[in-house]
């Protein structure tokens, strides 16, 4: 882990028991996180987390950032859902191959917090594009669909990631406000709603030239690489931790050490390897709720209740951020194999990523969340 990694982990651990968790079932019903929330956490510096600590960051490895979030997940999945999308505009800043103009404007005060940005990454999902970008007079013209973009509101950037001109991604950095051609849709959830997801509809969106970070290859496998997938996985092992806690030291305390440890050894592995410990998280997740809910009885059943607000976000983790690796492991662990084999035609038998990779990121089935619908990328 970083050195002083200590430290900062102690940080955000006292964020989560004294600031995130005690406030967590009032942000439950809100219709968005609270800024003074996010300003908690800009105020440790955890907004420039994973940014070399030359460029204004805290210079944090994978691990640790990995650890740090499943800290603030355990306080509150919705704040830390919505810090986390932040991750994705200092990264894409920090990198060496976007211009220097907009490093120089942005980078330092994203690190800071003060400014804050999310993403909408549709043009990384394999197959035909659901968002484009083209030249255009003045800078790239934007078309197409973002169904899930969280933070609406609470950001000031938007990372979008369109697919480009011979077969190329695109990367613009937008302002997260109202413009021509931009139409936007809240998304309820049944978990973190406060975390303000929109669908974005671009309709010839204009962004300025210098608004380019950059302009790669398309590599339909990137979205599958084990450190992309690594950190969504803490966010089940934070709610897995949480449950973990309320019922008291026991068995979940060591499936819980052995999910991380899993995890972080898959970053090593192939994406088989990933896909089992990202489902081994997300399953540990919607026991430990369960079994909370069993321990604390009939009240569990009550919405001003802890039990019920974990159990909704375990089942929102187990299809955010995933891919059909993920989906496949998942119901072998849950004994439903037979359904994706009756929805995709196939034996049931374990496939290679790359024969089950849909339009969504968070499953197959044409949808982000697993079946259905419209597809989209978190």
């Amino acid at each position: 882990m970083t050195p002083g990694s200590p430290d900062i982990l102690a940080a955000a651990r006292m964020l989560a028991d004294d600031v995130l968790f005690p406030d967590a079932m009032r942000v439950d019903g809100l219709d968005a996180v609270p800024a003074a929330h996010l300003d908690a956490l800009a105020a440790e510096g955890l907004y420039g987390a994973s940014v070399p600590q030359q460029a204004g960051g805290l210079g944090l490895d994978l691990r640790t950032t990995c650890a740090v979030t499943e800290e603030l997940a355990s306080g509150c999945l919705a704040t830390a859902f919505v810090w986390l999308q932040h991750r994705g505009l200092t990264m894409t800043l920090a990198a060496e191959s976007t211009p220097a103009a907009l490093r120089d404007q942005w980078l330092g005060l994203a690190c800071q917090g003060k400014v804050r940005g999310g993403i909408a990454l549709t043009g990384l999902i394999p197959g035909p594009p659901l968002l484009r970008a083209q030249p255009a007079e003045g800078g790239w013209r934007v078309d197409g669909e973002a169904p899930w973009v969280t933070g609406w509101g609470l950001i000031d950037l938007l990372l979008v990631v369109a697919r480009g001109p011979g077969d190329s991604v695109v990367s613009l950095i937008l302002d997260a406000a109202a413009q021509p051609g931009l139409t936007v849709t809240r998304q309820r959830l049944a978990a973190v709603n406060a975390s303000v997801t929109v669908q974005l509809d671009f309709d010839g969106v204009v962004v300025p030239r210098e608004r380019l970070a950059s302009q790669e290859p398309f590599d339909p496998a990137a979205s599958l690489r084990p450190d992309r997938l690594r950190i969504n996985g803490s966010l089940g092992l934070g709610v897995a931790g949480r449950c973990g806690r309320m019922l008291g030291p026991g068995p979940l305390d060591d499936e819980l050490a052995a999910c991380r440890a899993q995890l972080d050894s898959a970053l090593g592995a192939d994406v088989a390897a990933m896909a089992q410990a990202r489902a081994a998280a997300s399953e540990l997740a919607v026991r430990s709720a369960a079994a909370l809910a069993v321990r604390d009885g009939s009240k569990s059943i009550m919405a001003d209740q802890q039990p019920p607000r974990l159990a909704r976000e375990a089942l929102f983790l187990l299809v955010f951020g995933s891919r059909p690796p993920i989906k496949s492991a998942l119901l072998q662990r849950l004994g439903a194999m037979a359904v994706l084999s009756a929805a995709t035609g196939t034996s049931g038998a374990a496939q290679h990523p790359s024969s089950v990779i849909a339009g969504s990121p968070f499953g197959g089935g044409g949808s982000p969340f697993g079946g259905g619908g419209a597809s989209g990328s978190w």
